[in-house]
């Protein structure tokens, strides 16, 4: 079956930089787009970035600039750069990909705080 696991996450300071990195099984990796989305406490899960089979990439415009998505195929793995975080970029960071149907990690808390 399909699975996704996230890591990297954790606790930064504003200012400050992460990389979450996804590993995926059960799937042709290199035909599927992958994607990181964000759900904050309170709020509703939000689409960060995706990149596509053939490497095409688009953001969120709150995010634009500073994340950075890319892909190892031969590894099977997402990754998500992040730079100058923020405060409002805590929350949830779950992988997902369509196999057709969407598929979720479980996800991994990064916490932007001082």
């Amino acid at each position: 079956q399909v699975r996704l696991v996230e890591s990297g996450g954790g606790l930064v300071q504003p200012g400050g930089s992460l990389r979450l990195s996804c590993t995926a099984s059960g799937i042709e990796f290199g035909t599927r787009p992958m994607a990181w989305y964000r759900q904050a406490p309170g709020k509703q899960r939000e689409l960060v970035a995706r990149i596509t089979s053939m490497y095409r990439t688009n953001y969120a415009e709150s995010v634009e600039g500073r994340f950075t998505i890319s892909r190892n195929n031969p590894q099977k793995t997402v990754y998500l750069q992040m730079n100058s975080l923020k405060p409002e970029d805590t929350a949830v960071y779950i992988c997902n990909t369509k196999n057709p149907a969407d598929f979720w990690g479980q996800g991994t808390q990064v916490t932007v705080s001082s």
